[in-house]
């Protein structure tokens, strides 16, 4: 044991310092303060001291004796044998001694239980004292902590109510300031029109007064020549008077008042009033300008404009010169801009509500709907994202099918469109292709959808399709559900693609967003039930409902032209039951429904709500986007079809004409552009918007990629003249050629490709105007000297002490010189020269004498640049 002081020994025997030092003074043992030290002698004869004074034996200090203890002995015992012969035998015994322990008394035990409790109940009081101790400290920080932190956000909170109190009083005191400069401001336009009113009233009255004057003088001048008409009328003879007498005073000629004006009225106060005798005129003109309300229609011609606003067709012209547009009498304007110039008229614009045959048919349809018996209907879900990003994957596990195993290139080119029927009810998905070609199809697909799911791998994050799908979505006004595929691998990251997709204002629900976030695996399954259920939640909150007895009505998905089965169209039912034999109109094509298949290929008898099906028995192929309708007369169906079709023609031809115009202003005095004419034929209506988006934005400044003509079907013999007509490329996507457009095309010797995959045809297409775009010829620097001296000798003229700083000089390459970084010179060398001896090139960090060839003028600090020619093949920026 160490030396402590008395205050510690008491803590550790459990009693006070005050008692122990009184047993210190009973022993002998010196001790006047807590502090003292106790050593370990001084311990021992404390110890002794209380023992004696308990009455107990004073144990020997001294060091115990070694006690040696002999625990077995070895004997020998001699034997006599009894066969007679005396023989002894030695025999050796050994003898163990039994060690026999004995403990200390049960006295002495009882002192030592005794003596063990006692320590043991001060050592528990000391340790519930101490605990006591650490719990007071314990709660002491607690309370001084909390008392901080409370202290902090009081002064937090009184330094934030200051920051507030202060921004308030500067927000006001610059409202103030603005009111001020607002009154003020205002003060000062109250004086300037007071004044201009004023100098207006001024020479308003100053006009009127001479305008009255002279009137009053014009009214005396008609009444003197008057009386004095009179006078010479009375005086001459009876027979020869122009017969007036039979008239009244205050008649004309053909019997008719006469209208007058009453001398000392304004202008302004003129009214028209029938004279009863009186010899003065009056007249009344409007007292302010007309404005008349015109409606407008879609498009209407310059001239019809004028019409309409009772105007000259010039000042109609004049406004849009003003806007910034060069028209004809006969040029069409939108309904925008038609607006636009009524009102700068000064007159007021509607739109013109023009109700078409088929708007008419549409409404009749919707009469007999009962919006009553409207029953929920399975959602339409759209499924959108990145190219490879497992959007048919995803749609695959569902459907238990290999789609993607059919698509060229492994993705998806066409709008797919299927019913599923899960544990969760029926549920109808859209799959949209992934591709930058395809952004028309995908904005098709968010306008007939419920419900948006966005795919995004991740490990791949957001990418450029994944912002148009949600930038359609949000346009579409529909929910979104973000399922994070191939979650299964190793560089699978969800946090990021979290973040990412937040930075779009796409937040997850975890994050305080309103957007439920999936994690899935196409491949292995994984969360494709809790998609599932997320899409049922999302269906059961929106309260889809719709009429299945009523004529069915909807959108036109996707359409194609077969070879075996004619125009094919696919739908999808958004109201009604669609039926094998109904008549439907649809845009510009009508017919009665031949066959109805389901996604699948199985012939079905109907399609309700939400339901995708394949229709045949249309006049042509629809345009993909289109709605159509179910109509019972097949004679209105025509009519508003061809009604349909004329529209679109009237207005194709307007904007024909008025591109026309518009490239005529634009290319006056300019070059001429080279054009690129294209002839597209594609498998699907959704390819062909896609393929002529992309190929027309290949033009550029030089190029002008026009596509002449796109369709659906196979490549026809009309066709193929229209493209030789034309001097057109023709492109087929997943279509071919037929025997008389083949043979004339190779007849003709045209430009035919082939393609299966949209991307090969747009690249292909990009290098084909690379190479008409030809070549152009560009200067590359290739080394610059530092002119540091020049010396002049009369056998090599003028020389230019030089040090190459940077590249090469080479002696046959054309130079410049450069005086302060301006070109003064532009020529060739004469001479390079590497001490005495002629070199062909100075690379960088050496020196040498130049000669430039006809020019003397060279001087300290100037720079010689040597460069190059080159000729490089143009390319579309």
């Amino acid at each position: 044991m160490s030396d402590v002081t008395v205050k510690q020994l008491a803590d550790v025997l459990g009693i006070t310092a005050e008692k122990l030092m009184e047993q210190l003074s009973s022993a002998g043992i010196p001790a006047k303060s807590e502090d003292d030290t106790i050593s370990n002698e001084s311990k021992v004869k404390l110890l002794e001291f209380l023992r004696g004074s308990h009455g107990k034996e004073k144990k020997s200090l001294s060091p115990r004796k070694k006690v040696v203890l002999k625990r077995k002995s070895k004997e020998v015992l001699r034997v006599t044998s009894g066969s007679g012969v005396a023989k002894t035998k030695n025999i050796n015994i050994e003898v163990k001694k039994k060690k026999v322990v004995t403990g200390p008394s049960q006295s002495e035990m009882a002192e030592i239980e005794k003596e063990r409790l006692e320590a043991q109940k001060a050592l528990d009081d000391r340790k519930a004292q101490l605990a006591a101790e650490e719990q007071a400290k314990k709660e002491a920080e607690d309370r001084l902590k909390n008392q901080q932190i409370e202290e902090q956000q009081k002064a937090e909170e009184e330094k934030a109510k200051a920051d507030a109190e202060r921004e308030a009083l500067e927000k006001e005191q610059k409202e103030l300031q603005e009111q001020d400069e607002a009154q003020q401001k205002l003060a000062e336009e109250q004086a300037r029109l007071e004044k201009l009113k004023a100098e207006t009233v001024s020479k308003e009255e100053e006009r009127k007064k001479r305008h009255e004057d002279l009137v009053n003088q014009q009214v005396q001048k008609a009444i003197s020549e008057r009386a004095n008409r009179k006078k010479k009328e009375q005086a001459q003879p009876a027979g020869r008077g122009r017969g007036k007498t039979d008239r009244d005073a205050g008649k004309t000629r053909y019997g008719r008042k006469q209208l007058h004006v009453q001398p000392g009225q304004n202008r302004g106060d003129r009214r028209r009033h029938v004279s009863s005798g009186s010899s003065e005129h009056g007249f009344q003109k409007p007292a302010a300008p007309v404005v008349k309300t015109v409606a407008i229609p879609e498009n209407i011609t310059v001239s019809d404009l004028a019409k309409e606003l009772s105007i000259k067709a010039a000042d109609v012209i004049k406004v849009l010169m003003n806007m910034g547009m060069m028209v004809t009498i006969n040029q069409p304007l939108d309904q925008d801009t038609a607006i636009l110039v009524v009102e700068e008229l000064g007159h007021k614009a509607e739109e013109a509500v023009v109700q078409t045959k088929a708007d008419i048919l549409k409404e009749e349809s919707q009469k007999e709907v009962d919006e009553e018996n409207a029953e929920i209907r399975p959602p339409v879900v759209t499924v959108m994202g990145h190219v490879d990003h497992g959007k048919t994957s995803l749609l695959d596990y569902i459907r238990e099918t290999k789609v993607t195993d059919k698509e060229a290139g492994g993705i998806t080119q066409h709008i797919g469109a299927y019913h599923v029927e899960t544990e969760k009810g029926v549920i109808s998905f859209i799959d949209t292709p992934g591709h930058a070609a395809f952004t028309a199809m995908r904005a098709r697909g968010a306008q007939v959808t419920d419900i948006v799911i966005l795919v995004v791998a991740a490990n791949d994050g957001v990418m450029p399709q994944t912002k148009e799908g949600i930038e359609h979505a949000k346009a579409a006004g529909v929910p979104m559900i973000v399922a994070v595929n191939k979650v299964d691998l190793q560089e699978a990251n969800v946090d990021k693609v979290k973040q990412d997709l937040a930075a779009h204002e796409v937040v997850p629900e975890d994050w305080g967003g309103d957007v439920q976030f999936i994690e899935v695996s196409a491949l292995t399954g994984q969360g494709i039930d809790n998609l599932l259920d997320a899409i049922s939640l999302q269906a059961e909150v929106m309260e889809l409902k719709a009429v299945k007895d009523s004529s069915a009505s909807g959108i036109v998905v996707e359409s194609s032209l077969d070879k075996g089965r004619g125009p094919v169209a696919t739908v999808l039912v958004k109201n009604g039951t669609l039926k094998k034999g109904d008549m439907i109109l649809c845009g510009e094509q009508f017919g009665r429904i031949r066959s109805l298949i389901d996604e699948n290929g199985a012939e079905i008898e109907s399609a309700g709500p939400s339901i995708p099906a394949v229709v045949l028995g249309l006049s042509g192929v629809p345009i993909a986007g289109d709605e159509f309708l179910v109509v019972k007369n097949k004679k209105h169906a025509r009519e508003a079809a061809q009604e349909h079709r004329e529209r679109e023609r009237e207005t194709r031809l307007k904007r024909q004409q008025a591109a026309k115009l518009e490239n005529l202003m634009s290319q006056m005095g300019k070059e001429a552009k080279l054009n690129v004419n294209l002839l597209v034929k594609a498998d699907v209506q959704g390819s062909v918007e896609a393929l002529r988006e992309s190929l027309e934005s290949i033009s550029n400044d030089e190029v002008d990629v026009k596509v002449i003509s796109a369709g659906v079907g196979g490549i026809t013999n009309a066709d193929a003249q229209l493209a030789a007509a034309s001097s057109a490329i023709i492109i087929g996507f997943n279509v071919r050629a037929d025997k008389a457009a083949r043979e004339f095309i190779k007849e003709s010797d045209l430009d035919l490709h082939y393609f299966s995959i949209i991307y090969e045809a747009i690249d292909q297409v990009k290098q084909s105007v690379t190479g008409i775009l030809g070549t152009e010829v560009r200067e590359e620097i290739i080394g610059i000297a530092d002119v540091k001296d020049v010396f002049r000798s009369s056998k090599f003229g003028t020389i230019a002490g030089c040090l190459v700083s940077e590249g090469v000089v080479k002696r046959d390459n054309p130079i410049r010189v450069l005086r302060d970084n301006v070109v003064i010179f532009e020529g060739e060398l004469e001479s390079l020269r590497r001490h005495k001896d002629d070199v062909n090139e100075v690379r960088s960090g050496t020196e040498c004498g130049i000669g430039v060839k006809q020019y003397k003028d060279v001087q300290p600090g100037d720079q010689i640049e040597c460069f190059e020619r080159i000729e490089v093949q143009k390319t579309l920026d």
